[in-house]
């Protein structure tokens, strides 16, 4: 907290931020502010609603001292990861929600879309940066409805990849080092995106579909047709990463790609899972020659993401907000992956050489926390009172809700 201290003009928002931040990392079940101010003995949740709605600070320059924290205590020679993140809502007031595939759901859902920014490296993930993605013509298309939701004037449309670009390019600027990116299919299919890395003499090994098309000895083919030219001599068993059942072994596969641009060096990597036979397809580059061994690596980092959205939802509360604008989105945001940032250090930290027990994860690390140094205790007094304060709002809530509801 003292690393974004002096983000704050005035000590009321610091303090509330202070006690916003040890709340996330507390023992409740759900992490709004309600909760949150409750658990911190406030007389009501207001103090951390203002924190996130009318207060004067940049979320942003947060964000800037979360990145720097990260990469200052994972280290350097981290890869970037570039994934969305879906957060179940009701209603259509907040800013960004329509009916949307999530991958969080696994279905089309009434959501939230954010983009994320990941950093990992051996000691550890977090998250590094956030957008909140904005469909266009639900959106974009309807300035009052914007304007209602806080939305600033000045922005406008990006697709996920061309955010994901956006925030590379940014961690790059502020001297994040990292030589690789990944991401999924959705990343891997943009151009942009990829000549984007190309320029700045950059790494990726990014998803894409088998239908995509490259250029092999001269020919467009489908990637998928390319996997029926491998003999089974040029398939290598190796392991990407470590999963929660043990090693991920997988078969791979390599070509060289044809590509206009003389500088560098592009494959298509191949992944055949050895039960299934599932197959999925990498589109890479490198600015020199690398062994097949180093683009497994990074295909098997891609899943860190996937390991900070959960320890980030499970642990810090990221999707346990319940604001609807623009700022208090990415004010909440940018608290909960600060949070998760203190839990990667912590976890980093650790000695390697333990044998007879398995090191301390994000989740045991947060329980300690909460019971060593962010117990509160309440009298009977205090919990009357926060019952009696819900019971109070929520009658006049209910009442403003069936007033509403009864006029033509």
């Amino acid at each position: 907290m003292t690393r974004i201290a002096g983000r704050f003009s005035r000590i009321e928002p610091r303090r509330a931020a202070s006690t916003y931040v040890r709340g996330l990392l507390a023992d409740l079940d759900r992490k709004n502010c309600w909760n949150l101010a409750e658990h911190a003995g406030l007389a009501g949740p207001q103090k951390l609603q203002r924190l996130l709605r009318t207060a004067r600070w940049d979320a942003d320059k947060v964000r800037d001292d979360v990145r720097a924290f990260v990469v200052d205590r994972l280290g350097p020679g981290g890869v970037l990861i570039a994934d969305e993140t879906g957060f179940v809502k009701k209603g259509t007031a907040s800013a960004g929600v329509q009916r949307q595939y999530s991958g969080t759901a696994g279905r089309i859902e009434n959501c939230q879309i954010g983009v994320f920014l990941a950093y990992a490296t051996p000691a550890g993930r977090a998250l590094l940066d956030r957008r909140l993605y904005l469909p266009e013509h639900t959106w974009l298309a309807d300035p009052g409805r914007c304007r209602r939701a806080g939305i600033p004037d000045e922005v406008g449309f990006a697709t996920k990849p061309a955010l994901a670009t956006t925030m590379v390019l940014a961690a790059l600027e502020a001297g994040v080092p990292a030589r690789w990116m990944t991401g999924d299919e959705v990343y891997g299919q943009d151009p942009r995106l990829r000549a984007t890395l190309e320029e700045r003499r950059m790494g990726y090994v990014l998803a894409i579909a088998g239908n995509r098309r490259i250029r092999l000895d001269g020919v467009q083919v489908s990637a998928a047709e390319v996997t029926a030219r491998v003999a089974d001599r040029h398939w290598h068993r190796y392991r990407a990463g470590q999963g929660a059942k043990g090693p991920r072994w997988y078969a791979w596969a390599w070509a060289r790609i044809d590509e206009d641009q003389p500088d560098g060096f592009r494959w298509l990597l191949i992944r055949r899972n050895l039960t299934t036979g599932e197959l999925a397809f990498y589109r890479c580059y490198a600015p020199d020659r690398q062994p097949l061994m180093a683009l497994v690596k990074i295909a098997g980092v891609r899943w860190a993401v996937e390991e900070s959205f959960q320890a980030a939802k499970g642990q810090t509360g990221l999707d346990h907000y319940q604001v609807r604008g623009w700022t208090a989105w990415h004010r909440h945001v940018t608290l909960a992956m600060l949070a998760l940032a203190l839990l990667a250090a912590i976890a980093a930290a650790q000695p390697s050489d333990t044998h007879d027990r398995i090191q301390l994860t994000l989740p045991e690390i947060r329980r300690l926390l909460a019971a060593l140094t962010l117990t509160t205790t309440h009298t009977i007094t205090d919990i009357l009172r926060w019952s009696d304060w819900r019971r109070r709002h929520q009658a006049t809530a209910r009442h403003c809700h069936y007033q509403r509801r009864s006029q033509p």
